[in-house]
């Protein structure tokens, strides 16, 4: 079977750099919902109106730091249909594992599979993976209708100029919400 096959389907190659483990270091992380839908919001007059499982997204990042002893979310936006945020983490604190739990299951069981996938990953996959995980089960729980897009997309920030003009785009992602190439309306 080619190396591009699972389960007989083509799958996508990693978009993460080779050379970079992801244990450590800044990075820029959007975060979609499935099919850019609205699920954590609108922008009206220029504000944020967040939705319930919105409010559960924006909570969760603000988490983050309490259950990573390693990381710091120094600024994050929650949009319609997307999250931005900065995410340092520190190379010098011992990882430790996150389990990977299948939230599309209500009994919300250990994935032994996805759990050997995600310790192959960097510490950068395991805490999106837990976000996601407890915004989707969060979602489940309260019968709100609710997907993420699958994977996520970061960027090493590399220099302090990046992450000044990284800063500078997400505080005012709502403000240019109108011109935005997420925007799909």
């Amino acid at each position: 079977m080619p190396d591009n096959l699972f389960r007989n389907k083509y799958r996508i190659p990693s978009a993460r750099a080779v050379w970079h483990d992801y244990d450590g270091g800044a990075y820029f992380v959007t975060i979609c919902t499935k099919d850019m839908a609205h699920f954590f919001g609108e922008i009206v007059d220029g504000e944020m109106c967040l939705t319930e499982i919105g409010r559960c997204a924006d909570e969760c990042v603000r988490k983050m730091e309490t259950l990573h002893n390693d990381i710091y979310v120094p600024l994050y936006v929650v949009m319609p249909n997307h999250i931005h945020l900065i995410l340092l983490i520190d190379r010098c604190v011992t990882p430790v594992e996150t389990p990977y739990y299948d939230v599309s299951t209500i009994t919300n069981d250990r994935n032994d599979k996805m759990q050997e996938i995600a310790n192959r990953c960097g510490l950068l996959s395991h805490i999106i993976s837990r976000f996601k995980s407890a915004v989707t089960k969060y979602a489940n729980e309260n019968g709100i209708s609710f997907a993420w897009q699958t994977r996520f997309h970061d960027r090493i920030i590399r220099d302090c100029d990046e992450m000044n003009g990284i800063a500078g785009y997400i505080e005012n992602n709502v403000a240019k919400w109108e011109s935005d190439e997420m925007n799909d309306e």
